[in-house]
């Protein structure tokens, strides 16, 4: 089956839900805000406040994120947004590179049961697009530079270089960030 890669809107929000949201509706889990908002913001959204608050995010012009889609059912997310709006933007462990005002791609998640169908190329490639689509000038990804060694799934949410390599991006520079015991670079693709 073909997957289909649509941005996350207000009209999504119940499959962006699917994806980012806990069984137990007052559990404080991740809901893709922990690289999206600083530290004192993430700390004060608990429970049903999350998934409120990337409700608010999917009713925005610019959407937090694209969906993946096997004919109907929801398969997976990737995060997108300008760098410029996310704590990687203040970043310590992240460079910037230069002053382009880029794009960041930092979570890619494929929904159990659907791993290994091709799903992740096709939401990286989904998140490039619709970045394009707003008029980024480059997107970037800082995912772990594993060299093929097996990334924990917990920890495999920010890609691979390989992944990354494979949708035309290319490493633009090293970083001081860890995931999963993995350094992590900065990988970039240029839309101009």
């Amino acid at each position: 089956m073909s997957i289909e890669v649509k941005p996350a809107t207000l009209a999504r929000f119940d499959d962006v839900a699917i994806m980012l949201g806990p069984k137990n509706p007052e559990s404080s889990v991740c809901w893709c805000l922990s690289h999206r908002v600083d530290l004192k913001t993430n700390r004060e959204l608990v429970g049903r406040a999350r998934g409120e608050f990337v409700r608010e995010l999917c009713g925005r012009e610019v959407a937090p994120g694209v969906l993946a889609y096997e004919g109907d059912e929801v398969v997976g997310w990737a995060a997108v947004a300008p760098r410029s709006e996310l704590p990687f933007a203040r970043s310590r462990k992240i460079p910037h590179v230069d002053d382009l005002p880029v794009w960041s791609v930092w979570c890619i998640r494929v929904r159990p049961g659907h791993r290994g169908r091709g799903i992740s190329p096709a939401l990286l490639d989904g998140a490039v697009a619709y970045a394009r689509s707003q008029n980024a000038p480059a997107v970037e990804g800082y995912p772990v530079d594993n060299q093929g060694a097996k990334v924990d799934v917990t920890m495999a949410y920010v890609g691979t270089r390989k992944l990354f390599e494979r949708a035309g991006f290319t490493k633009a520079a090293d970083t001081d960030a860890v995931s999963g015991g993995f350094p992590r670079v900065v990988m970039r693709r240029d839309l101009r």
